[in-house]
């Protein structure tokens, strides 16, 4: 059995990166203790289980911004955004309470957040293309001051009315699908064809979502490795079975199932974003051993 895994599987670089300043500042004696990140550093827990080995935590945020930091006040010594981002408002309130920020947020995140902030300032119409209960979607969404038209969906495009004597950016949460959103860009752009369209998706989402189709296609069976959690690897999976029904999502190689390669010549191996490498490893070497 020919198995090809993706050259783009695995850890992109913002997700890289932010692993990289979690670790470094564990080493840090001058960052202050305890350590703790906003929530789930990156979407998969076998990567959360090694930032809590560690030594930082996790804490969430529950209710107004302000009731939570009137809880952690006392209890932080330094808070880690993640690599999805954060909305403005955070910021303000961790220089009013004295906590020491590490800013994970992934550079290509940042920039879609400062295109939403100047648009905003611009007195533009913003649409937002993405899943809006996504943290990375709804960072974007603050920064745009919550006044931003949320697309998910086909439906959500059929309902959608704006001003036409006023200028609209259409902007898009960075691991969407990219036919989606070339699809909802044009059907906006059709309706109002002076609004400006802005490539948002990162370049590495891109080239794996272009890459899944080929593999899809050339392969008897794709598998798809990540959390259930991680919307660019629930994505992958999803492309890969629009072209090729025999597509599987695994976290982990204990979940492979023999039955699936019956018959099977040539089988494709990809990974989100999110997907560290020594998972990657261990799904290639039970693949292997089948």
């Amino acid at each position: 059995m020919k198995i090809t895994l993706s050259q783009y599987a695995g850890f992109c670089e913002g997700v890289q990166r932010a692993y990289d300043i979690v670790e470094n500042i564990t080493k840090d004696p001058n960052v202050k203790r305890p350590i703790f990140v906003l929530g789930s550093l990156v979407h998969n827990e076998d990567v959360v289980k090694k930032v809590e080995q560690m030594g930082v935590q996790k804490v969430h945020v529950e209710g107004p911004l302000e009731d939570f930091f009137e809880k952690i006040k006392d209890k932080v010594g330094t808070l880690v955004i993640t690599s999805h981002g954060i909305g403005p408002k955070l910021y303000e309130l961790a220089r009013q309470y004295g906590i020491p920020l590490v800013d994970a947020t992934c550079p290509r995140v940042i920039k879609v957040q400062r295109l939403a902030k100047n648009f905003f300032e611009r007195d533009t119409q913003i649409v937002l293309i993405g899943e809006k209960n996504h943290k990375e979607v709804r960072g974007i969404f603050e920064w745009a001051q919550k006044i931003a038209v949320l697309i998910e969906t086909d439906e959500d495009l059929c309902g959608l009315v704006l001003d036409p004597n006023k200028k609209i950016a259409i902007l898009s949460q960075t691991t969407q699908d990219q036919e989606f959103v070339t699809r909802a860009a044009a059907n906006i752009a059709k309706k109002y064809p002076h609004a400006e369209i802005i490539d948002s998706i990162c370049l590495t989402t891109h080239h794996r979502q272009t890459e899944i189709k080929e593999l899809a296609q050339k392969n008897d069976v794709v598998i798809a490795i990540g959390s259930p959690e991680s919307a660019n690897s629930t994505r992958l999976w999803e492309i890969a079975r629009r072209v090729n029904p025999k597509s599987y999502f695994v976290q982990r190689p204990e979940e492979l199932k023999r039955k699936w390669f019956s018959g099977c010549e040539k089988v494709a191996v990809t990974a989100g974003a999110s997907t560290p490498g020594w998972i990657i490893a261990d799904v290639m070497k039970t693949l292997k051993e089948l």
